[in-house]
């Protein structure tokens, strides 16, 4: 796909040369490759178009619930919302939109921790599992300038990385410094319809990190602190009008109030969700 090399594990590929093959054994590696290329298109049209098909995808939430409440001390309302949504979302054998989480607040709240866990515990190889996308504003969005190609080349890996797997986790570090513009070429991805582009993409999973709106969580943090009131009982609808305003007078991600309403009046940051959530934002507070 031209410049665009995310992280995953269909770029580490490693070739060996051992000397010369006999012709016979040149015919039966030619035959191999003839035979696993044939299976992988097979299975990749499989993928776009079927309802079972899991490639990798093998969750493990009791796990992740474990790790989360052993490990991501003061944070209840991301772990609240990440449990619950992925569970909703796991359970729905049709779901009839991809699953999107966006993960807001200051550097080292634990937003690449979560994000981690979650490849971690829903794909058998991890972060380096081929269906595992990870995605640097600095490592592959570094010019501005460039956004158009930016824009061709991101559509089309997510097209083709769908087209080859429904189930696909698509990990966007630091949305806040993405060339902004650029992530509105995700909008049909992520909204209601149930094919885009040819593409079955109901089972897909979009993870966005930002920094925006980190400032005021840590400013009801620090009001809930003042006024002796414990950190569990801060709640979401406290928080989502400081985040929805940030994430709005922020050029670079003011497109997720749209993802937040699927389509809708962008005007609320968690509070509208489906019965069964398939869009989520998770405040982190500092700790």
């Amino acid at each position: 796909m031209g410049g665009l090399r995310p992280k995953s594990g269909l770029n580490r590929m490693a070739v060996a040369r051992r000397g010369c093959l006999p012709r016979g054994s040149i015919l039966g590696l030619l035959g191999l490759v003839l035979a696993t290329a044939t299976a992988w298109d097979v299975a990749s049209l499989y993928c776009s178009f079927s309802s079972f098909c899991e490639c990798d995808f093998r969750p493990d939430l009791p796990g992740l619930e474990c790790d989360l409440a052993q490990h991501l001390a003061g944070q209840h309302l991301a772990k609240a919302l990440v449990g619950k949504s992925l569970k909703a979302f796991i359970q729905n054998p049709a779901p009839s939109k991809p699953l999107v989480l966006s993960l807001h607040g200051w550097t080292g709240t634990g937003k690449s921790y979560v994000s981690s866990l979650l490849a971690q515990y829903l794909f058998r190889g991890g972060l380096r599992s081929p269906h595992v996308h990870h995605f640097s504003p600095i490592i592959h969005f570094p010019h501005p300038s460039h956004i158009e190609q930016y824009k061709k080349e991101l559509k089309s890996w997510v097209q083709g990385n769908l087209t080859a797997c429904g189930r696909s986790l698509f990990l966007f570090d630091e949305v806040d410094k993405l060339p902004p513009g650029l992530m509105e070429v995700l909008q049909p991805f992520l909204g209601p319809s149930w094919v885009v582009y040819g593409t079955n993409y109901r089972k897909a999973i979009f993870i966005f990190i930002s920094n925006t709106g980190g400032e005021q969580i840590n400013q009801v943090a620090l009001e809930a602190w003042r006024s002796h009131r414990d950190r569990e009982e801060i709640s979401l609808q406290e928080l989502e009008p400081a985040v929805s305003r940030a994430v709005l007078d922020n050029p670079h991600c003011k497109w997720l109030l749209a993802v937040w309403q699927h389509g809708g009046t962008p005007d609320r940051c968690c509070g509208t969700l489906p019965p069964t959530p398939a869009a989520s934002c998770a405040p982190l507070y500092p700790q």
